[in-house]
């Protein structure tokens, strides 16, 4: 059923807009691009044993440009699998081949003019739908296109989208769909000419589900192929559609206009009830529920998706002639305008402007830990107050220095453990759809927690070093609070580290486990020189081993005077040699702690790197 896009506006927006194709204008025509697969095979291993199982089995078929398209099929089926290959997002195990106008597919090339807007919403929670909007467009668009060109073209997605008076709105204050919208107008920045939705319609109700496919069906009349999952539409959702292709059991079992698949099922003499609708019909069919025979005729009958009998008879795909008269070819990089990458500095400094706003409005990650750092650190300087310069409380005030150590080291350990693998759904599909590279992600998470983390720090050392009477010299100080500030980022290192590689159920687990024999190794609890000679390697990855050195070091180090001693009670350490000599800490290791500090921080961010980058390349 053809809607023309003036009439649809009441059905597409949530205000009344005009929809008319003005809002295209910078949005321009794409090119149509047909999508050809043939004898498509996928093999996943699974179980402890690694049994490998075959989830699609030879498939193949065509989808014309310029059209929505539904992959149908019951749970199980492969309909997501299929999307995942054709879009590129699954490589491994892949079998067969896949083209676009007849030419072999340029994985590189077509993830630059296509997008995958996932089932789930990986959205900046915390951004406004226009803060989203810019910085989707900072990250997109080349640095040819000027600031009016980009608001511009946010004003017309937006208003074609119904989210125009919506742009003040925080994305987790959005509907459903609305936040599906979202991610569709986010994609349409950079005008891609193929876009893949995955089950597009999973949470919404029936008038929700209709404006989002209508609105796709506007898209395609602008040449753009929309490729969607979809498990069972309803009669209505399911005329919206222009070509369905269903899968059961990893085949293909139709493949073909809409209205022609009660023919096809007719002509296999499986006549659909009257008033029943058909959707419903062959997801029964393909669940096995009239028979599993059915399954092998039908998929004869579709020749597993090389048949095109049953296309729309409106359907033209693209000859090698037209391809040679007509230069239907995939845009090259010159014509893409606002395809290509964006530069390094362009995308990191979007990206830390997108980080920004988010933890300036994050109470977790700033309100909530600044407060946490200065209730800490007035406990702790009220319980200890005046141990740093009385000979008689050296213990008390080494067990602050613990204290101190295990409070910088676990509070952003654990806040990074809890946070970082939630944004990982979001990473993995901006990444995937060419919106920044992987180093430059990494560089702004690094960049952005930087001044929280000083000036937390600085609030949590300042309350205790002046409260607990640690000594009034500027250099020890200075000391103090460096060694403070590595402490914390080796924590927060160590949390990158154990969230790139697990989830946050895992993570929680494992971090605390990690830390305790570094509490073991940082001498302690245990003099260095009294563990066995077979654990003495533990002391020198541990840094809690440096921290706390460190800390010894810039309070009792550097050749201390003798301390003050209360007459009424004994002194033992007035000599804070003799406190070094009894907990084996050596003088004069204060750089050395440092350097060892620093090395670790490399290596934690080294190797979050590379985990997080093997994470991501082995989802494909």
């Amino acid at each position: 059923m053809e809607h023309p896009i003036a009439n649809s506006s009441s059905i597409i927006m949530d205000t009344e807009t005009d929809t008319d194709s003005s809002h295209f204008s910078n949005l321009p025509t794409r090119e149509p691009v047909d999508i050809e697969f043939r004898n498509i095979s996928l093999a996943v291993k699974s179980g402890l044993r690694r049994e490998c199982k075959e989830i699609l089995h030879n498939i193949s078929g065509q989808f014309s440009g310029g059209q929505l398209i539904a992959i149908m099929g019951p749970s199980g089926a492969g309909k997501s699998t299929l999307l995942d290959v054709l879009s590129g997002y699954k490589t491994t195990g892949v079998e067969g081949s896949i083209s676009l106008n007849k030419r072999p597919l340029d994985l590189s090339e077509f993830r630059r003019m296509s997008c995958y807007i996932t089932q789930d919403n990986c959205l900046q929670a915390l951004l406004t739908v226009n803060e989203n909007m810019r910085i989707a467009a900072d990250l997109k668009l080349g640095s040819n296109v000027s600031t009016d060109m980009k608001k511009t073209r946010i004003k017309d997605i937006l208003m074609l989208l119904g989210l125009y008076e919506h742009g003040q709105t925080r994305t987790k204050s959005l509907s459903g769909g609305q936040k599906k919208r979202l991610s569709i107008a986010m994609e349409l920045v950079n005008n891609p000419t193929v876009m893949f939705l995955d089950e597009p319609t999973t949470g919404l109700d029936s008038s929700v589900c209709t404006k989002v496919l209508e609105l796709c069906k506007n898209l395609t009349r602008h040449g753009r192929t929309i490729v969607c999952t979809i498990h069972q539409p309803s009669a209505k959702l399911f005329q919206i559609f222009d070509h369905v292709y269903v899968l059961a059991g990893g085949n293909c079992i139709y493949q073909g206009g809409t209205e022609m698949m009660v023919h096809f099922l007719h002509a296999n003499y499986l006549t659909c009830p009257r008033y029943h609708n058909p959707a419903d019909f062959i997801i029964e069919l393909a669940c096995g529920e009239y028979g599993l025979d059915k399954l092998d005729v039908l998929k004869s009958a579709a020749e597993n998706g090389s048949s095109i009998d049953w296309f729309n008879q409106s359907t033209n795909t693209i000859s090698c002639s037209d391809i040679v008269h007509n230069n239907r070819l995939l845009p090259s990089k010159m014509q893409k305008s606002g395809m290509e990458y964006t530069g390094f500095l362009n995308q990191l400094a979007a990206l830390l402007r997108r980080g920004y706003i988010s933890s300036k409005r994050n109470t977790t990650l700033t309100h909530l830990r600044i407060f946490v750092n200065v209730i800490v650190a007035i406990m702790l300087g009220a319980l200890y107050a005046n141990s740093g310069k009385e000979g008689s409380r050296v213990m008390d005030n080494y067990k602050l220095l613990f204290s101190m150590l295990i409070h910088n080291s676990m509070v952003t350990m654990m806040l990074t453990v809890l946070t970082f693998p939630m944004e990982m759904p979001t990473v993995i599909k901006e990444h995937f759809n060419q919106w920044y590279s992987l180093k430059a992600y990494y560089m702004s998470i690094t960049l952005l927690d930087l001044p929280i983390s000083i000036f937390g720090t600085l609030l949590f050392t300042n309350i205790i070093y002046f409260s607990s009477g640690q000594p009034m010299e500027w250099n020890r100080y200075m000391m103090f609070l460096a060694i403070s500030v590595l402490v914390v980022l080796a924590g927060q290192s160590l949390g990158l580290m154990i969230g790139a590689w697990f989830n946050v159920v895992n993570g929680t687990f494992v971090a605390p486990v990690v830390t305790v024999p570094m509490m073991m190794f940082s001498g302690f609890g245990i003099p260095l020189q009294d563990l066995p000679f077979y654990l003495k390697w533990g002391t020198y990855v541990s840094q809690l081993r440096y921290g706390l050195e460190g800390y010894v070091g810039a309070i009792y180090g550097n050749n201390r005077e003798c301390l003050n001693c209360n007459e009424a009670r004994y002194c033992h350490y007035k000599y804070p040699k003799k406190f070094l000599s009894d907990i084996t800490m050596e003088d004069g290791q204060f750089w050395n702690d440092v350097i060892a500090l620093i090395l670790i921080i490399m290596v934690y961010r080294i190797a979050a790197y590379v985990i997080l980058r093997s994470k991501i390349n082995s989802l494909k």
